[in-house]
């Protein structure tokens, strides 16, 4: 078996066409958009089998991903953060949401609150923060080894990160745009 490149593996396999999910979308005046959505779909999901995953390798069970990801920015520079905080940096228009994740984390102890003025705070236990410890272990064990073994350089990663954050600045004007018709 020849191994190939991560370039050679994002081409479209000859005559086969792209791959997308849903043909009639990319039927459109830029087909490419449509192989990165379904290429969204399969990496968000992933990502999302992965927090939980590796979170409960890290010795937490039961969390979602969402709670895994308000734990790990609760965790982030050690400051306490808000609900509004916490909504903004993770792009989360309910806050209930946050808001359910925060009480859940509080009931296992891996956050505690607090108040800043008016505004209730989350900050991390010492367990919320050997929790997060233990899960950068997991990663770097598992995850980190496997991408850095496709060949794929850290600055590429770092381009692929920066034309994600942009196109989900346009995802979310459409969706303001979506929204007023």
């Amino acid at each position: 078996m020849t191994k190939r490149s991560h370039e050679d593996i994002a081409k479209p396999l000859s005559g086969l066409g792209s791959i997308v999910s849903s043909a009639h979308l990319a039927e459109g005046a830029l087909p490419a958009l449509s192989e990165v959505e379904f290429g969204l779909n399969m990496i968000s999901h992933a990502y999302g089998r992965w927090m939980v995953r590796c979170m409960a390798a890290a010795g937490i069970p039961d969390l979602s991903a969402l709670d895994v990801q308000v734990l790990h920015h609760v965790v982030h520079r050690d400051r306490p953060k808000t609900i509004a905080d916490l909504c903004l940096v993770l792009d989360v228009e309910d806050t209930h949401l946050v808001t359910y994740a925060a009480k859940k984390l509080q009931a296992l102890g891996l956050v505690s609150g607090g108040r800043r003025g008016k505004e209730k705070t989350l900050s991390a236990t010492v367990t919320g923060k050997k929790a997060c410890a233990r899960y950068r272990e997991v990663r770097e064990a598992l995850l980190s080894t496997a991408v850095a073994a496709t060949g794929i350089a850290p600055d590429k990663l770092s381009e692929i990160a920066a034309v994600l954050r942009a196109l989900s600045g346009h995802y979310d004007q459409a969706a303001r745009s979506a929204a007023s018709l």
